[in-house]
């Protein structure tokens, strides 16, 4: 994954029930960088194909401006599967999104699929993790093709599958969102935390997008627009941390050769360089959106 591809904002990914028209338009409209024009969980099986033309005409419309849109087809295994990702291959969106991927072999089979239908090459493959399988195998996924470039953890599926609890802090799921974090980062993909489902509780969905953000995710998945304001604070720099990384690069290349750089007291070394790079192309990014 290149550089633009991986500094690309994704903040905050919203679903987006297809087959609600009025959604669609006020996606339009928000602060979001990405959308999920959502075929499964959000869409009754009588209009799942009705859902699937919404989906192929939002994402060619040409109408969301720099959001990043991308398809969730339903299911492996499922009657609407073939038949989305059909359709969603030839809409050419920045992504399909495939949940309950379990296996390297199904992201190669996937991979296949979105192929032979005739996805353009941009048109990459986000994996959802959401089983006890995938987290243990979620380094195999992460590395079975070039094709994919994102992890998206299905928390409430996973919470499911995990006979857990919601509860606050997500103890239940640490163990399971820090090995997808750990596969992720060693392949060099985007990985995206899961939903917060109470829509009113903001002070909760805020703990736990600084919780995720701290982990070292990229970004948030997002059930409602009320939500968007919030991501795209916490998982962005600070100006204080683009302040610092500007101070750390200076007083790196004002010490070129010297044997030791420090900053504001602190000894500079290259993993510091590294992290103030990274700060700064991920705000630049932003600010370019």
């Amino acid at each position: 994954m290149g550089d633009d591809e991986m500094f690309r904002p994704r903040r905050s990914v919203l679903y987006m029930p297809s087959s609600n028209a009025k959604a669609l338009e006020k996606a339009k409209t928000l602060p979001v960088d990405a959308i999920i024009f959502d075929l499964e969980d959000a869409v009754a099986p009588d209009a799942k194909s009705a859902a699937r033309d919404a989906a192929v005409a939002a994402a060619r419309s040409g109408e969301y401006g720099r959001r990043e849109l991308t398809i969730r087809v339903n299911g492996i295994g499922t009657e609407w599967h073939d038949a989305d990702i059909t359709a969603a291959a030839q809409a050419g969106p920045a992504a399909i999104v495939v949940p309950k991927v379990n296996s390297a072999d199904e992201v190669r089979a996937l991979v296949e699929a979105i192929a032979a239908a005739g996805a353009p090459e941009h048109t990459s493959l986000w994996a959802m993790i959401e089983t006890p399988q995938a987290i243990l195998h979620a380094g195999e996924i992460a590395t079975a093709s070039d094709r994919l470039t994102c992890l998206v953890l299905g928390t409430n599926d996973l919470v499911k599958e995990l006979f857990a609890e919601h509860v606050p802090g997500r103890a239940p799921l640490l163990t399971s969102l820090s090995l997808a974090v750990l596969a992720a980062r060693a392949a060099g993909v985007v990985i995206l935390d899961g939903v917060y489902n109470d829509v009113r509780d903001n002070e909760g969905f805020l703990a736990e997008c600084a919780q995720g953000r701290a982990m070292g995710f990229d970004g948030k998945t997002l059930i409602h627009p009320g939500q968007v304001d919030g991501a795209n604070a916490a998982f962005a720099p600070s100006e204080q941390a683009v302040e610092e990384a500007r101070g750390i690069l200076e007083a790196w290349e004002a010490g070129a050769g010297s044997g030791v750089v420090t900053y504001n007291g602190r000894m500079i070394e290259n993993l510091h360089v590294a992290t103030a790079e990274r700060t700064l192309a991920v705000a630049q990014a932003i600010a370019a959106g």
